[in-house]
């Protein structure tokens, strides 16, 4: 009988669980389950989907080693007894703009702000990350922010949920998603305190009596599984946030750069040393093997894709479709896709724009390719802007719900300048969980080398001009009140 360890990818808009052979990776069975909409959502609904994800996936009694991936930056917030103290604020919640902008004041403000937060953390505050909603919860909510006794992930309380402990100091995380906090130094390893007493308006010395996950290391036991539900067999492995789960699925290396275009677009690569960006274009998160993740994040990644077929009153393959029936540059339309906001650049309150709109360029043909083109280019400048802090990239691959778009494989290779590769479709978070699942499992010194997908190569020729008209348009948005 092959050994079998768990994958658990815990994901903004559901909860899929891959069961695969220890050994090859093969995969021996799935299920999954969806999540509420919405940016505040109650913790209990995800451990509900985990269980109805894990029931239709067989279950764990004969899994012997298990680990979750999930959404990054997700406030959890615990009182002394261990309960959740209100909803969970998520990533892609923007109530907390103006407590990242406050942030940053205080620190110095400006770039001097911007560059000391870098130097502390590896990243500048921006409204996703947990740092900037202690300080909202702080003022918007004080007698909550009273109360909270540890804050967590939503990966580190899915663990400690499956663990069955009810103790708080049994929390526990990894670097990768602690890196996503904006109280943690990756390049030291070690939380900053200080920070965190800034946050929520407390002195240092109360701050350290609040309890933050043991940060575990990538091949190390983080617990092992509740017993009372018959998981007292089960390992569990320190999980990781979203993209370094998936990076660790993929097998990435430096050199490798990964765009994902699910709800949010990603370009992530892996670094073996720290990366520090002070302008807040790059984040410098740390990787699931004990490397580092420099990221690029928008908020906006296949929704843009959603809307406009929704708007055009068409299918993903019909907007595919219409996109690649126009040429190049639309008819010099441009979509500035800021529809729920922005983080890269950081725009919280902006709206999106459709710019150049002419008796020529108003059919449906152009208003997908310019949709398309949009999204593509928000990703390009992130890319850019890795490369421009000496991050390697050697190869491109397109990953996500959005990558199965023929428009975006094709269209893509243009925008971006660079050959791309797209694997076949894949649960990449959940792969690479329970890849590291595997490496815990077996305390090798590396993760296991699994077989990976196929992978197909798309080239076109360059579209520069289609980067320049974005360039000198994508300011010219408007805001919301």
């Amino acid at each position: 009988m092959p050994t079998l360890v768990a994958g658990i990818d815990s994901s903004t808009q559901s909860c899929k669980v891959i069961i695969r052979d220890a050994e090859t990776g093969a995969e021996v069975r799935s299920g999954s389950a969806k999540h509420p909409e919405g940016t505040e959502v109650a913790p209990s609904a995800w451990w509900e989907a985990l269980l109805e994800a894990l029931e239709q996936a067989g279950g764990l009694a004969d899994v012997a080693a298990a680990a979750v991936g999930g959404q990054q930056h997700g406030l959890v917030a615990l009182d002394a007894d261990g309960q959740v103290i209100r909803d969970a604020l998520l990533w892609n919640d923007t109530r907390s703009a103006d407590a990242a902008a406050t942030l940053i004041e205080e620190l110095g403000g400006g770039t001097d702000g911007a560059a000391a937060w870098t130097a502390a953390t590896g990243s500048v505050p921006v409204a996703s990350l947990t740092v900037t909603k202690l300080r909202w919860l702080a003022d918007a909510e004080p007698e909550n922010a009273r109360r909270v006794a540890a804050v967590a992930l939503p990966h580190d309380w899915l663990t400690w949920r499956l663990s069955g402990s009810s103790d708080i100091r049994d929390l526990t995380t990894d670097r990768s998603d602690a890196s996503g906090t904006g109280y943690y130094d990756p390049a030291a390893g070690q939380y900053r305190y200080d920070l965190l007493a800034r946050a929520l308006r407390i002195s240092e010395d109360q701050a350290r009596s609040i309890v933050l996950p043991r940060v575990v290391t990538a091949n190390e036991q983080a617990a092992t599984g509740d017993a009372s539900r018959g998981w007292g067999h089960l390992v569990l492995g320190p999980g990781a946030g979203d993209n370094a789960a998936a990076a660790l699925g993929l097998g990435m290396r430096p050199g490798d750069v990964a765009i994902s275009i699910g709800t949010s677009g990603v370009v992530s690569a892996i670094s073996p040393g720290p990366i520090q960006d002070p302008t807040g274009m790059v984040t410098g998160f740390a990787d699931a093997t004990g490397q580092f993740l420099p990221l690029a994040v928008t908020l906006n990644g296949s929704r843009v894709l959603d809307g406009a077929a929704r708007m055009l009153g068409v299918d993903h393959a019909g907007l595919a479709e219409l996109a690649l029936a126009a040429e190049p540059g639309a008819n010099g339309l441009t979509l500035i896709p800021y529809l729920e906001g922005e983080r890269t650049p950081n725009l919280p309150r902006a709206t999106g724009s459709f710019i150049g709109l002419s008796l020529a360029s108003m059919n449906p043909q152009d208003v997908a390719r310019a949709a398309v083109e949009g999204l593509l280019c928000g990703l390009a400048d992130g890319l850019e802007a890795m490369t421009a802090l000496g991050v390697p990239v050697e190869s491109v691959k397109l990953i996500g719900g959005a990558a199965r778009s023929a428009a975006v494989q094709q269209i893509a290779p243009a925008v971006l300048g660079r050959q791309v590769q797209v694997p076949e479709p894949g649960e990449y978070v959940a792969d690479g969980a329970a890849r590291q699942a595997a490496w815990v499992l077996s305390g090798a010194q590396e993760p296991p080398s699994w077989t990976t997908s196929a992978v197909h190569t798309f080239t076109a020729e360059p579209t520069p001009q289609v980067r320049e008209a974005y360039a000198s348009r994508q300011g010219l948005i408007a805001q919301r009140d």
